[in-house]
């Protein structure tokens, strides 16, 4: 499943655009934005594999919203004019959509992206297999090692994390956002959630509809993450 963004600063656009999304079986919407301040706020909370964006916008464009990313996911523009074109391209976008979009055309440039997100996580996976089974945190101004494969569960504290693990009656508490610690985890071994949520698959004991539960301890599960649990209670049962 592809987690993808939309934005777009004209209303008739982006429901279109969510329409357009929700036709297409392996991407999953988690915001809409009308705007790309909102959507630099929207990467900050969360992992984003793809934004669809709009370039002509009031504040930043679209153009200038891509240059200010330090980890870019990937990016199809849709826009209005096609002028922009090659300096989009320079930009390595995935595709260029130039407004009205044919559905046909919309459904190609989200193959494109799924190869390349097919590709990545292919590359990340066999990157996890030769990796190390655990990694340091700051604490205290000392380097702390933490095993992957004990922690039950992380917690986002504003700046901080909660590092919860088995055997451990505190948890490790480090400076370090959500989306860094996210991105440091294998994806295999753990699913986010929540905003304030990851978890190792391999501690779940039960899952609700909305909440989780690691042993007797029940964790909440947002509607923006509600799919990929989906998927990982799906993968169990098969």
């Amino acid at each position: 499943m592809i987690r993808c963004i939309a934005v777009d600063d004209e209303p008739l656009a982006l429901e279109l655009l969510e329409d357009n999304i929700s036709k297409v079986p392996f991407l999953q919407l988690t915001a809409s934005c009308s705007n790309a301040i909102e959507a630099m706020k929207v990467l900050q909370e969360q992992t984003v594999d793809l934004i669809f964006l709009d370039i002509q916008m009031p504040g930043l464009t679209g153009l200038q919203f891509i240059e200010t990313m330090v980890q870019k996911p990937m990016v199809i523009l849709i826009t209005a004019y096609e002028k922009h074109a090659l300096e989009a391209f320079g930009l390595s976008v995935i595709d260029y959509l130039v407004k009205p979009v044919a559905f046909d055309r919309f459904v190609k440039a989200c193959n494109k992206a799924f190869e390349l997100h097919q590709l990545k996580t292919k590359n990340k996976d066999a990157g996890y297999q030769n990796a190390p089974e655990y990694f340091f945190v700051n604490v205290d101004y000392t380097l702390l090692k933490v095993v992957y494969a004990d922690i039950t569960y992380i917690e986002g504290l504003k700046d901080y994390i909660k590092i919860h693990l088995q055997n451990s009656p505190r948890p490790v508490i480090t400076r370090m956002s959500m989306k860094s610690m996210e991105e440091q985890l294998p994806a295999s071994n753990f699913i986010r959630v929540h905003k304030s949520y990851i978890i190792s698959i391999s501690h779940i004991t039960a899952v609700r509809k909305t909440s989780v539960f690691i042993g007797s301890l029940e964790l909440p599960i947002s509607d923006n993450y509600r799919d990929s649990m989906a998927l990982i209670t799906g993968r169990f049962s098969s």
